[in-house]
């Protein structure tokens, strides 16, 4: 058994979402979105490269050699699966790993909203699921792909980086390529579905223009493409996405994402009213004829009230669905506070300044 282990042992029976492994400090857990350190001494540079050199390949470890960091996925003795970051900082090897449940979740377990799962009906277009990271992108996609699995009979091919949950095929024949392993980018790996006969594609992230295009490419042409990128919200997405691109193809891109994006879903973890745990809290923008325009017409920042006002068809921002949130005692209102745009109807939730204190700090640190 790697000495590894023992620490990611400890960390699934505390129940964390992330294990964090650096010199000159404690092994610390990534407990309902706080750090916290484990009673151990402070790792050595040696000991900690010892550690992680015991779970790499040799391809991995001449690659760490020469200066990359790698991702890759790491199953324990146990079989418990993990996404895996190692890197180098100022005092030596650092690494992160993301505890990947055993199980696909489904769509109810996660509470997200029902149009969720009807996004999941469309046959071609796009739907993109947004957040920052470590906000659960990752966790609702594959309760996508579980759902369509389970449903329709489709060939689904899905690109990650690295491959975390594992589909094992049901109605759907589900295939899962993994960056580097498998394919030497998303947009290599979009461009190779799309001879594989595909039904569905997942690109794991929308990072570059090749990955876009291709990804767009896609969409039009009859495949259903579920993809990600780290905004935080249905505005900020849409401007990444045309801007992604060179301006000669800015008016291409406002098309498509006028005629074939579906959906921008934007999540956000915020802490249940118990504190021992999180759950997702959803922005849900669906394309329109007057959402359509206002991208044709550089007004998407008349997007929000669009949301606000298409509540019946299953959209909303994400302050209402902070706010409902609050108001079913489905999440802790100091931490939804930290998360709302429009802080104005949330102080009424608010015991004492320490919320109003954390979402200053957090918006000093993002600007």
């Amino acid at each position: 058994m790697a000495r590894i282990d023992a620490f990611l042992k400890l960390g699934a029976a505390q129940g964390c979402s992330d294990v964090h492994l650096a010199v000159g400090v404690p092994p610390m857990l990534r407990m309902n979105g706080e750090l916290l350190p484990i009673k151990f001494r402070n790792l050595a540079e040696a000991e900690l490269e010892g550690y992680v050199a015991e779970i790499l390949s040799p391809s991995q470890r001449e690659n760490f050699e020469q200066g990359h960091d790698i991702d890759f996925s790491y199953v324990a003795e146990n079989g418990a699966r993990f996404r895996v970051n190692v890197f180098r900082k100022d005092t030596g090897v650092g690494a992160v790993f993301r505890t990947i449940p055993a199980d696909v979740p489904s769509l109810e377990s996660l509470n997200l909203p029902p149009i969720v799962r009807k996004l999941c009906d469309y046959h071609q277009g796009m739907v993109l699921v947004t957040g920052s990271t470590g906000t659960g992108k990752s966790t609702t996609l594959a309760a996508m792909i579980d759902h369509l699995n389970q449903t329709r009979r489709l060939n689904i091919v899905s690109l990650e980086d690295p491959i975390e949950f594992v589909h094992r095929s049901k109605l759907s024949q589900v295939i899962q390529r993994e960056l580097h392993t498998h394919l030497p980018s998303f947009a290599d790996g979009v461009r190779a579905a799309m001879r594989e006969d595909p039904d569905v594609i997942l690109v794991g992230e929308l990072r570059d223009a090749d990955t876009v295009r291709w990804a767009m490419t896609a969409a039009e042409t009859g495949h259903l493409v579920l993809g990600t990128l780290h905004t935080t919200s249905a505005v900020k997405t849409l401007d990444r996405m045309v801007d992604a691109l060179p301006a000669e193809e800015r008016e291409q891109t406002k098309s498509f994402l006028s005629q074939s994006l579906i959906g921008v879903v934007t999540q956000v973890l915020v802490r249940t009213p118990d504190l021992r745990g999180r759950r997702a809290v959803c922005e849900v923008m669906l394309m329109n004829r007057a959402i359509g325009k206002l991208i044709m017409t550089d007004q998407s920042h008349m997007i929000p009230s669009q949301l606000q006002t298409g509540k019946d068809v299953g959209m909303q921002t994400m302050d209402q669905a902070l706010l409902a949130a609050i108001q079913a005692r489905e999440v802790d209102p100091e931490d939804a506070y930290v998360y709302a745009t429009d802080k104005r109807p949330f102080t009424r939730y608010i015991a004492d300044g320490t919320a109003v204190l954390r979402a200053d700090v957090t918006q000093g640190a993002v600007q």
